[in-house]
This record gives structure tokens, C-alpha cells and sequence, in this order.
């Protein structure tokens, strides 16, 4: 059996994404696909939406539905201590001192990092087709997924350390980087790893949601698609005064989306408020079924087409050349572009990313940039004589 298809939800606090996750996992089972799903929030309400107690190990739900909470608190103070423990000891053997090695092993967002290995043992292990996972709100899932990245860099400046006092400490360190690398890969494989960003039409819900398109773009991370959900229904044959406030908040909604759709490729599914919140596997496969319709929950056309690269490069002339990089941006985009030696250092809207330069253009000066929606234009020419490499 191949990896398993790995479905992230995320979106704002309180727009719905955990009820979302689970009426797709449900409908995804209905069709006979092996699913997880999962909760990565430490809020933990996906027990909830299926109306029944859910532990760290999978439990079955239904038939082909199996769902778990990921205590992340937990997997911390099971397996971290002893990494920890191990690598202190590394440095206290490489002459660093014992109190500032204890805190060099604090890993910032240890507890995001131990809750997505979890989930990437989960999807591996289980004879899982599909693992959804209902992540915590935007900001807590962009933290978690730049993680990977971050924290790879922390664990490489140890591995020096690691390497002077024993050889099953430097192998500890090894293997952490290499786990993250793993982790890594796995997140940025558009045939393994998508996101589903769900919002409510609202103007601050749909910043938010353009900010974090932006973010996970810079990422190299694939989100397949948006949803709407909570649209008030239209109520056109309705008359009285609930009626028309109706009318007046439907046709704000339908504005917002309309200014959203102008900003984004990606297909917009729309998802009607509901007077009673579905709890349970029926309820759920009815939202299913008004989201999804009679489209597979998996098929491509659901993200408007194939994944496109974070970086592609375009040859104008033999000494000039242009780099693209994807970004959803917005006239209200916060970009700033630095170079860091071989590396671009590009901040879209606080969230801040290093960028490898590909070979070819490492010896080359950045000599014009230029965005739109599409995102990044820089130009690069040939100039032996300037190692600075411009945007300095």
C-alpha cells in the first residue's frame, strides 16, 4: 500500500473546520476509502462532532472510520524528555555549561512538533487510506507547519556538539534531523499533503484567510481548496422583517466572496448555515453531501488544477534571467525581500521564509523586482564584478 493521502483543515477559530473535517472523513468512508481523521487542536472537539470519547489511539467510529486525539502534552513528556536529556548531555560533554545546555534543549514549539510526528506515524503506520486532520485555528497551523524547517536548523547547530561526546548522542541528533527532514518532505508533497482552509464570509475572516494562503504558499505547502461556510440561505420568497435582514446579510456575504474571489485561483465551496449543528455520522454525511455534491472529496478537480512551484525560472537572455515565486499577494500584502548570501530571506505579512537560490543564479545580481497576484518577479543579470548579489 502507498502513503496515505493526508488532508489538513484549518481556518480561523470558530468557522466551523472541525465539522467540516469530520463530514469529509465520514463521506470518504461511506465511499469505501480506510480514513482517519484526526484532531491536531488542543481544543479537542472533534469527540464532539461525532458524539462519543476519543483517546489518543484510533478508535473505530464507523465502518472504515476510525478517529483519535493526538495529546500532544503527552507524547511530549513521554518521548522528548529523553531526547532532551540526551542531547544536554551532549553538551555538557562539548564544555558548554550545564545550565545553559539544559536551556538550549527548551525546543520552542516542542509540543506542535511531537502532535504533527504523530500524525505523520499515524498516516504511516495504519493501513490508512486517507488521514484527515482537524488542525488548531490559522496561526497555531502555520506555526506548526513551519516547524519542520525551523527546528531543523536549532538541531543542526547541535549536531557539532552532539558529535564531540558520544556516539549514540550524535546518532540521537542525527536522527532527529533526519526525522525532520522526513517530516519536511512529507508536508510539501502536493501528492501526499494538502490544505483546506475553511472561513466564514466575513470581511477579518477573509483577510486572515488571504494571509495564510500567502504563508503556505511560501511554504511550498498545497492548498486544494476553500470553503465557505455559514452562508444565511437566500430567503427570495420570504417576506417580513427576518426576511429581509436575510436578504441584507446574504448579499454582504455574497460581496465579500465575490472581492475574494478576485484574490485567489482556487475554487470556493459554499457551505449554507445550518439551523441544527450535525453531530453524529448522519448529520455529518448530509453536510458532506451539500459540500461535495457527487464529486469524490479527493478528486483533483476539487483544487482547480495541479500544484504550481514555489520557484520557476525563465531565461531572457545568456546573462539575464527572471525568477518567479508563486505567491497569492493582495495590494495590502506587507512584503519586504532581503539576500542572504546564496539565499533569498522573502517576508510576506510577518511570516518570514529563506529561499535557496537555485545554482544559475547564485553568481548573478537581483537588479529589478516586481509583484502582482501571481506573486514575485525578480531579475537577475550577470555581474562578475559584484558578489553582493543586490537586496542588500
Amino acid at each position: 500500500m502507498g502513503r496515505a493521502r493526508i488532508l489538513l483543515f484549518t481556518g480561523k477559530g470558530g468557522v466551523g473546520k472541525t465539522t467540516l473535517a469530520a463530514a469529509t472523513a465520514a463521506r470518504l468512508a461511506v465511499e469505501g476509502h480506510k480514513v482517519l481523521v484526526c484532531s491536531a487542536d488542543p481544543a479537542h472537539s472533534l469527540g464532539d462532532a461525532f458524539d462519543r470519547p476519543l483517546t489518543g489511539e484510533p478508535s473505530e467510529v464507523d465502518t472504515c472510520l476510525y478517529a483519535a486525539h493526538v495529546d500532544a502534552r503527552g507524547l511530549v513528556d513521554r518521548s522528548w524528555q529523553e531526547i532532551r536529556r540526551q542531547l544536554r548531555v551532549a553538551l555538557a560533554g562539548a564544555g558548554i555549561d550545564e545550565l545553559d545546555a539544559a536551556e538550549l534543549t527548551v525546543l520552542p514549539g516542542v509540543d506542535e512538533l511531537v502532535a504533527l510526528s504523530e500524525v505523520a506515524r499515524l498516516a504511516r503506520a495504519g493501513p490508512w487510506e486517507v488521514v484527515v486532520v482537524d488542525c488548531g485555528p490559522t496561526a497555531e497551523t502555520l506555526r506548526l507547519l513551519a516547524l519542520p524547517e525551523a527546528v531543523a536548523g536549532y538541531v543542526e547547530r547541535l549536531r557539532g556538539p552532539a558529535r564531540l561526546a558520544s556516539r549514540s548522542t550524535a546518532a540521537a541528533a542525527i536522527r532527529l534531523a533526519e526525522h525532520l527532514d522526513g517530516l519536511r518532505e512529507l508536508l510539501v508533497d502536493p501528492e501526499v499533503t494538502s490544505v483546506r482552509v475553511v472561513l466564514t464570509p466575513e470581511r477579518l475572516v477573509v483577510a486572515e484567510t488571504r494571509r495564510t494562503l500567502a504563508a503556505l504558499a511560501l511554504r511550498g505547502i498545497q492548498v486544494d481548496g476553500l470553503i465557505a461556510n455559514r452562508l444565511v440561505p437566500r430567503a427570495s420568497r420570504w417576506r417580513g422583517p427576518a426576511a429581509s435582514w436575510l436578504r441584507t446579510r446574504r448579499a454582504e456575504q455574497d460581496r465579500v466572496l465575490a472581492e475574494l474571489g478576485t484574490s485567489t485561483t482556487l475554487p470556493v465551496h459554499l457551505v449554507e448555515h445550518r439551523p441544527v449543528e450535525p453531530v453524529g455520522t448522519g448529520p455529518l454525511l448530509e453536510l458532506a453531501g451539500e459540500l461535495y455534491g457527487e464529486a469524490d472529496p479527493l478528486a483533483v478537480p476539487f483544487t482547480g488544477g495541479p500544484a504550481r512551484p514555489l520557484l520557476t525560472i525563465r531565461t531572457v537572455s545568456e546573462s539575464v534571467h527572471e525568477l518567479g515565486i508563486a505567491l497569492p499577494l493582495t495590494d495590502t500584502s506587507a512584503l519586504e525581500l532581503a539576500r542572504v548570501g546564496d539565499e533569498l530571506a522573502v517576508t510576506v505579512d510577518g511570516v518570514r521564509r529563506l529561499v535557496s537560490l537555485p545554482v544559475m543564479l547564485r553568481r548573478h545580481t537581483v537588479v529589478d523586482a516586481t509583484a502582482d497576484g501571481d506573486g514575485l518577479v525578480l531579475r537577475f543579470e550577470a555581474d562578475p564584478a559584484d558578489t553582493s548579489g543586490g537586496l542588500a
